[in-house]
């Protein structure tokens, strides 16, 4: 089980609002975040409710001031939902697809791949099936740039998910002890 807990200010001051689960609407318990400490597990924030927009992974650990993780790779400075990251140990397997709906060339994976264009000559992936683990996508190599959480499932289009301008080139397992 996972806990988290949002702070209105800087330096876990004002009010906060624990979660210990997926919670689509952080803004109907704080006007704002501003610090974030992880007591265990993982989790997946995201920049609009409902588990929208820009995403960004958490671990166990605080994080003092919001503004600050911008140089950690975070590329908004709002956060409005939450979802917790269920603990995994098996084995990680993915197929990442060239084009909607499973097209062109295919390439499975089962650990991390810094760049997909170096690795397997593939210049985008537009859809993906993920058989087993928890997987982040980033649009620039060597795991930079944003980023996007995928559970097991087949996801046949990233552009119909509202990821239209966006090019996956490196993708990674969570391997944390979520």
């Amino acid at each position: 089980m996972g806990k988290v807990i949002f702070y209105e200010d800087r330096n876990f001051q004002g009010r906060n609002y624990e979660c210990m689960s997926d919670c689509s609407d952080i803004s109907s318990y704080l006007g704002r975040v501003g610090s974030i400490r992880v007591e265990s597990g993982c989790f997946i924030v995201y920049e609009r409710n409902g588990f929208m927009g820009n995403q960004f992974f958490l671990r166990r650990g605080e994080y003092h001031d919001i503004q600050r993780m911008m140089s950690m790779g975070m590329m908004f400075d709002t956060i409005r939902s939450c979802r917790m990251i269920p603990s995994y140990r098996g084995s990680f397997r993915m197929r990442i697809y060239e084009r909607d709906n499973f097209g062109g060339q295919m390439y499975e994976l089962m650990d991390d791949c810094e760049s997909i264009q170096e690795r397997y000559r593939m210049s985008d992936c537009q859809s993906c099936h993920v058989m087993d683990g928890h997987w982040l996508m980033f649009e620039q190599p060597h795991y930079r740039g944003r980023m996007i959480y995928f559970r097991p499932g087949e996801y046949r289009s990233f552009r119909d998910m509202g990821f239209s301008n966006m090019r996956f080139i490196s993708m990674r397992r969570i391997t944390d002890m979520c």
